[in-house]
């Protein structure tokens, strides 16, 4: 069975597996590409009604240095905003995420959480190191980096993707990984959304 790691890109998701990576253009495709695999996904899964996610707060509190790449999930009712409101308090850098998130939740449901789970690339990548990443995914310190930590030689350039982004994919393949062998950590109070989706973090 395939496992896969996704982030998001400019051309839509970068999906890495050990046997392929490529660009899928919607969510949609991404299941499509994968077929019945497990999959990890740098995106909220679970939307609170109001206040922070437990998950998210685990998440940062676990990585350190790094704990400013986890941004707080937005409430649901915030998949309906159409501007940014500033009052809200939601960062900017989250409020472009929404379509993201949107389209990852027109999707999701509980069945789908059997074998599609919310992961953060810091997170896998902390904990496959035993550390936290000393430097920013963007800088060459921070590419070789984490590619020493992912046992990666190259790192393969795909259209539509950034090298960040498919390290990203590659260090939440890993967490799909662990959840094949039923090797993985939850991270969460165990709270479900609206929709019956837990509100986890997966590593």
């Amino acid at each position: 069975m395939l496992a896969a790691g996704v982030d998001g890109c400019r051309g839509g998701w970068v999906v890495a597996t050990d046997e392929f990576v490529v660009v899928a253009p919607t969510f949609r495709d991404v299941l499509g590409v994968v077929g019945d695999g497990v999959v990890a996904i740098d995106i909220p899964i679970g939307l609170p009604e109001a206040g922070s996610r437990a998950c998210d707060v685990a998440a940062r509190r676990a990585i350190g240095p790094r704990r400013s790449s986890v941004f707080p999930a937005p409430v649901r009712r915030a998949l309906s905003w159409a501007a940014w409101p500033e009052a809200s308090g939601m960062s900017k850098q989250a409020f472009n995420l929404l379509p993201k998130i949107r389209e990852v939740d027109d999707v999701m449901t509980p069945a789908l959480q059997a074998r599609v789970c919310e992961a953060h690339p810091e997170l896998s990548l902390a904990t496959l190191a035993g550390r936290p990443m000393a430097h920013p995914k963007r800088t060459a310190a921070g590419v070789a980096e984490r590619m020493a930590a992912l046992g990666l030689s190259a790192v393969p350039r795909v259209p539509g993707a950034g090298i960040d982004d498919v390290l990203d994919a590659y260090a939440v393949l890993w967490t799909a990984k662990r959840v094949q062998r039923a090797d993985e950590r939850r991270l969460g109070d165990g709270a479900v959304d609206a929709k019956g989706l837990r509100m986890e973090i997966v590593v």
